[in-house]
């Protein structure tokens, strides 16, 4: 079970390292506060909690039903396949949670014969409690498991990769559109001990960031961008271009350009205010696949999508998979994987807030789950 999170003296310690750096530098930027809040090396979010679950923060497709990740594991054994089996690929998954994802996979994937053989499971992670957790999941897997702290650590090769609710943790700025034009929203102490959201006074380069399509936005809108999704999906882009395979990147957000402010904490299944008590809640943003797919593109890649998650796994085949568990499921089991079917393809839940992406190798056909 995760930390109490009433832990008030690591999340005042946090805050208050946070003052500091505005006393000494002036506001934060979104994204610096946000990077602050989730990796700070002894408080941060991701460092110190396990925070997937019912008894943590919020619960993740591969948490809902092991069809997930096992659907997964047969859509990279397929993929896998089409590339002409090669010796030696690199399946990789980027913020592995607990290593349920990558458990139902490997299990799934192992059906297709030598996979297991040639597969070099890479899980890039930045907690070690997280990491511990994944060994244990992991643990007589069969499999070749190494880990990282970054993509770029992952060996050159044909790459298969996975990052599901990776993205929406990756920092954004946010620009305000005001009656003297687009300004960048900051992080500031005030006068009680706390933290609030003061604009710029003066036009920076961080405008330059954003996509044209959203800087004709009326005054009062706010737009996000995320640095960090650009560069990682560009070094994803560039490295499937280059070596070969695809990566499947699953997350909500939107598959069209807008400005739209959608920064938010997540503590206990429930809304957060984002600047209160830092480091005890989750922070989040929506994430911007219009931007992603072009970055993707820019570097090279073929790409697919995005499609609702629901869609995906309906062609994947999650339909029969269900049916195939109830058959020798008691009524009471029966129940549960008719609710995880509803909330994983369900347009109202996970099935259409959730998006997919698919980046190739120019050469790589047509994925599975992307079909019209």
């Amino acid at each position: 079970m995760p930390p109490e999170r009433t832990d008030s003296a690591a999340a005042g310690e946090l805050a208050q390292h946070l003052a500091r750096r505005i006393r000494a530098a002036g506001p934060l930027t979104v994204d610096a506060f946000m990077s602050a809040v989730l990796t700070h090396p002894r408080h941060g979010y991701y460092v110190a909690r396990q925070p997937f679950g019912r008894d943590g923060d919020f619960i993740t497709s591969p948490e809902v039903s092991q069809m997930f990740g096992e659907l997964l594991g047969v859509w990279c054994a397929h993929a896998w396949d089409v590339m002409g089996r090669p010796p030696l690929v690199r399946l990789a998954e980027l913020g592995p949670g607990r290593g349920t994802l990558m458990s139902d996979l490997l299990r799934a994937a192992a059906s297709q014969a030598g996979f297991r053989a040639a597969a070099k499971v890479h899980l890039v992670e930045l907690s070690q409690t997280l990491a511990h957790a994944q060994r244990m999941a992991l643990a007589g897997s069969g499999y070749d498991v190494t880990w990282h702290t970054s993509f770029a650590e992952v060996p050159e090769g044909p790459l298969l990769l996975v990052a599901n609710e990776l993205f929406d943790a990756l920092p954004v700025r946010q620009f305000v559109r005001t009656v003297a034009g687009w300004r960048e929203r900051l992080v500031d102490a005030d006068d009680r001990g706390g933290f609030q959201f003061v604009v710029a006074a003066a036009p920076g380069p961080g405008f330059a960031l954003l996509p044209p399509e959203v800087r004709d936005a009326p005054v009062g809108a706010v737009a996000e961008v995320s640095p960090g999704a650009i560069a990682l999906v560009s070094n994803i882009a560039a490295r499937v271009a280059k070596d070969g395979g695809a990566a499947l990147i699953i997350d909500y957000g939107s598959g069209e350009f807008g400005a739209r402010d959608t920064l938010q904490g997540v503590a206990r299944h429930k809304p957060h205010p984002v600047l209160e008590n830092p480091g005890i809640a989750d922070i989040c943003a929506h994430v911007d696949f219009a931007v992603l797919r072009r970055a993707a593109e820019e570097s090279g890649a073929k790409v697919w999508g995005p499609v609702t998650q629901g869609a995906f796994l309906h062609q994947l085949g999650i339909g029969p998979r269900a049916a195939r568990l109830s058959a020798k499921a008691t009524s009471a089991q029966k129940a549960e994987i008719e609710s995880a079917l509803a909330r994983l393809i369900g347009p109202e839940g996970m099935g259409g807030l959730f998006k997919v992406l698919c980046v190739a190798h120019p050469g790589h056909p047509a994925p599975a789950g992307f079909a019209p």
